[in-house]
């Protein structure tokens, strides 16, 4: 059986590779791009330097910053404004993984109308908005490479999983400079989460070759440098070296699936406004113990490509390894319990059967080596609190 593989029709990688953003959107017959950010990326001069490029090369571009961590359907409504009343031909996506979601949901909006809610799944959205220029100033989130966004409809506080074709960006450059100021919490956060998609990828039901490759490799260089750059932000060769992970794990859930950790990541991120990566983080070592028994050899390679287990180990020990490895890097990243953030308990407890609702009918848990019930995710939920 083929798999179909979908990409950026155009990556810029390395070093700089910011620098070419004018000779990419010539590339692409535009002129008047909208440049969808956050008012940090303004704050550390990203923006001026991008948009100082794009005027010396003749191209005239607008900046929105109004974008949010965890973007609503909200937040989106000024951006998707200027696309409908503008004459933008592009849109380039400054920031971390909530910029350029913001961005993707922009370009459909803005273009074909609606309301977020008409985009997400089991929707497939493969009609094209503008052409997206992503500039991932993050290495976790991947989303400079997906099919997917992730949006918040503030009124029920779901989060909504779009996903198609047309959410892929049409380009992405990768400059790791761009990621130097990001601080401890936030690289810790997003190099948990790009590793989260590296694993779910991997033991995904959808799993293919081609996503295989891309996972593993991944998990390789993430678990090499995340420490390092937790520790160093300004470590350039670790920095490279997760940036270019945190990408290709994006490429191979694109290609795969994430699975029961996004699946219910996404409600606690909507009712307690933990950021992605850090919910991803919370429950990563209790997914991975409760999914193991379904995909024993696939979680033990995932110990391999990791380099905490020996390919002479048995996969019994290989997978223990990997509980403990889980848990260990949660606590050298200091990654808080759910009371440590500040989640209140009995609204935790109270919203649990909401949130499995919410998780299963996003889809992903179905992906999950093992396909849980509502009570199963229940008590996954419960088990984060009880662990404290």
């Amino acid at each position: 059986m083929s798999t179909s593989i979908i990409l950026p029709r155009i990556m810029q990688i390395g070093e700089g590779a910011s620098d070419d953003i004018s000779s990419v959107v010539l590339s692409l017959g535009c002129y008047h791009p909208l440049i969808v950010t956050d008012k940090v990326m303004v704050q550390l001069g990203y923006i001026a330097t991008i948009q100082s490029n794009l005027r010396d090369n003749g191209i005239e571009s607008q900046v929105y910053d109004e974008t949010i961590p965890e973007p609503t359907t909200a937040s989106l409504l000024a951006g998707v404004d200027l696309v409908r009343h503008g004459h933008f031909d592009s849109i380039i996506a400054v920031g971390g993984g909530s910029p350029i979601d913001s961005a993707k949901a922009i370009s459909i909006l803005g273009i074909h109308g609606g309301q977020m809610r008409d985009y997400k799944v089991p929707r497939i959205v493969n009609k094209q908005g503008l052409p997206v220029i992503a500039i991932p100033t993050t290495a976790g989130t991947g989303s400079e490479a997906t099919r997917f966004t992730v949006i918040t409809d503030e009124k029920t506080d779901e989060k909504m999983l779009c996903m198609g074709n047309g959410f892929m960006p049409t380009a992405t450059l990768l400059d790791f400079n761009l990621t130097l100021s990001a601080p401890p919490r936030v690289t810790a956060d997003t190099g948990i989460d790009a590793l989260t998609h590296a694993i779910e990828a991997y033991v995904s039901r959808k799993a293919n070759q081609y996503s295989d490759f891309q996972a593993l490799t991944a998990m390789r260089l993430l678990t090499a440098n995340l420490r390092a750059v937790f520790h160093d932000g300004y470590n350039k060769p670790a920095r490279k070296s997760m940036m270019l992970g945190a990408h290709l794990a994006g490429v191979a859930f694109s290609n795969a699936s994430v699975a029961l950790v996004h699946g219910m990541s996404r409600p606690i991120g909507a009712a307690f406004h933990v950021p992605h990566g850090l919910s991803n983080a919370m429950l990563l070592p209790a997914v991975t113990r409760f999914s193991i028994p379904a995909a024993t050899e696939r979680y033990a390679d995932c110990a391999r490509a990791m380099g905490i287990a020996e390919a002479s180990e048995s996969d019994k020990i290989a997978n223990e390894k990997l509980i403990t490895e889980l848990e260990s890097l949660n606590e050298e990243l200091k990654v808080p319990s759910l009371a440590e953030f500040g989640v209140e308990r009995k609204k935790f407890f109270e919203l649990m059967p909401l949130m499995a609702e919410q998780a299963l009918a996003s889809g992903s848990p179905d992906n999950n080596p093992v396909i849980p019930t509502s009570e199963q995710i229940i008590a996954i939920y419960q088990s984060l609190w009880d662990a404290v």
